[in-house]
């Protein structure tokens, strides 16, 4: 995902600095061309030779060392950079970059950076609290730098607050957000739904079906990377809330419905991949099963249609995309779904291909549109995601 891309990292001395050596491996196993440059206290902390190894490139620490070919090594890696992340950032670092103090290697190729630029604090709460601290990181964002917040916790000195690095994998998100797409999809909003839903037939029992959540998720994560304003609404899963999007969390149909229409209006792009459960108790199921632990027998009644509702009320310019799961006559009955629902586009899952369907990391669709069909072959989620998009942006702009 990011092959192609140069990453440097520029690591600071403090004790979150081993962190960094994560972040690192995780970035050169999607390709990415990852430059480190230590600061002289850094290598109290971390040696040089471990983010080499991890990298395969030579680790900056000397801005005058003689032992590379003649180039002026800080601009020459500042231009290489597609993304500049100093992290851990210690206050000494926060304020040198604030008012353009250029002393060693870290600080003068930080200057000659005109990529995006991130900063991630990392020190004793009080330290960071303190007012100097905070003016240094609102001037860094006047200048353009990105301030990831400091995470909550007990610090290495023993104090608990505000002050802690990031994990690793957060520290990935904001890189793989700027880098991972192009930002064609900003500016729109967009409202994906996912998972399945859950009808109580008492205390302890419901009705639900087998989806994992995980296509949904995959379309909202990738409409992020490109840039869109994401709201995912739902059901209950094992996944974690996409990094950079707001999610709403529903248990039945009706609760889904009702955050969905209530958010609709607002909305550009509305992709319903929810496996919203078809039926739910009828309000006499409840009674008849305490009459008798034996007696399963309940009366059921359709939930809400979420997806008629969207294509009646559907405004102008909006974007509309269904999913359908036939087990027969899989593009006849989905077409039909896209004219009675009033869709744009619904993407046809063939749930008889190993491989796709609930609970698995690939799938198959056909995306249809009232004038076409296009069958993609298996692919992971993420690429069935990105293709799904890449035709609804083509739509939208046709």
């Amino acid at each position: 995902m990011l092959k192609g891309k140069t990453v440097l990292l520029g690591v600071t001395g403090s004790i979150a600095a081993y962190k960094i050596a994560y972040l690192a491996s995780a970035l050169k196993k999607q390709h990415a061309n990852v430059q480190v440059i230590l600061t002289r206290n850094a290598c109290h902390f971390i040696t040089p030779v471990t983010f080499e190894t991890l990298t395969g490139n030579r680790c900056l620490v000397d801005t005058f060392d003689r032992n590379f070919e003649f180039q002026v090594e800080h601009v020459s890696v500042a231009k290489q950079a597609d993304v500049l992340l100093v992290a851990p950032a210690t206050a000494n670092i926060i304020g040198k970059l604030a008012h353009g103090i250029a002393d060693d290697m870290l600080t003068t190729t930080a200057l000659a950076c005109k990529c995006p630029r991130w900063i991630s604090p990392a020190m004793n709460t009080n330290m960071y609290e303190n007012a100097v601290v905070q003016d240094n990181l609102s001037v860094l964002k006047k200048y353009g730098w990105g301030v990831i917040e400091p995470a909550v916790g007990r610090l290495a000195c023993g104090d608990d607050g505000a002050g802690k690095m990031p994990e690793p994998e957060t520290l990935f998100s904001y890189i793989e957000r700027e880098l991972a797409y192009e930002k064609d999809m900003a500016g729109e909003n967009v409202l994906v739904t996912a998972g399945p839903t859950r009808e109580p037939l008492d205390p302890v029992r419901y009705l639900t079906n087998y989806s994992s959540g995980k296509m949904g998720f995959a379309l909202a994560r990738t409409a992020m990377l490109r840039g869109a304003a994401v709201t995912l609404v739902t059901g209950p899963t094992a996944l974690p809330d996409p990094p950079f999007s707001h999610t709403i969390h529903v248990s039945t149909a009706k609760e889904m419905f009702d955050a969905v229409t209530a958010l609709a209006p607002e909305q550009d792009i509305i992709i319903k991949a929810a496996a919203v459960a078809d039926y739910r108790p009828a309000k006499t199921a409840s009674e008849k099963i305490k009459k008798s632990d034996h007696d399963l027998s309940i009366a059921l009644e359709r939930t809400d249609d979420i997806i008629g509702y969207l294509g009646a009320h559907k405004k102008a310019g909006q974007f509309l995309c269904g999913f359908s799961m036939e087990t027969e006559n899989l593009i006849g009955n989905s077409r039909e779904k896209l004219r009675k629902k009033n869709l744009d586009m619904i993407a046809a899952n063939n749930v008889k291909v190993e491989g796709a369907g609930f609970g698995t990391d690939t799938n198959v669709v056909t995306l249809i549109t009232k004038d076409e069909e296009i069958s993609l072959p298996l692919q992971s989620k993420e690429e069935v995601a990105a293709n799904i998009l890449t035709k609804i942006m083509s739509a939208k702009r046709a």
